[in-house]
């Protein structure tokens, strides 16, 4: 699923419990909110599991902090496009389906 970036806010999408939001107007740093299903089953920890462009570079996963909307993860943008899912620490996956998240900057 695409997620928009086009405004300072950032997005959300609340048939998945994924949003992303913008911390400065240069959008170098982004938060993810994650309370999906992951989180309503109510697992112990979240990871964000990331990846730059189309190849999935760097991939990587992010330990995620509880807050009372659900898990939360702030990066630092490394790339124009980010492509992400969540995993939990029993390694459930909630990856959209199978189509994953995405999102593209415009800076």
């Amino acid at each position: 699923m695409q997620l928009k970036s086009n405004n300072m806010q950032g997005d959300y999408d609340p048939r998945t419990g994924v949003a992303v939001k913008f911390l400065h107007p240069d959008k170098s740093d982004v938060t993810i909110i994650y309370n999906g299903l992951l989180a309503q089953s109510g697992t112990s920890q979240v990871y964000l599991h990331t990846g730059l462009g189309n190849s999935w570079d760097k991939e990587y996963d992010h330990r995620m902090e509880p807050i009372s909307a659900g898990w939360e993860k702030t990066l630092q943008m490394e790339n124009n496009e980010m492509n992400f899912c969540f995993k939990d620490s029993a390694n459930n996956w909630d990856n959209n389906n199978g189509q994953n998240w995405s999102f593209t900057l415009s800076r």
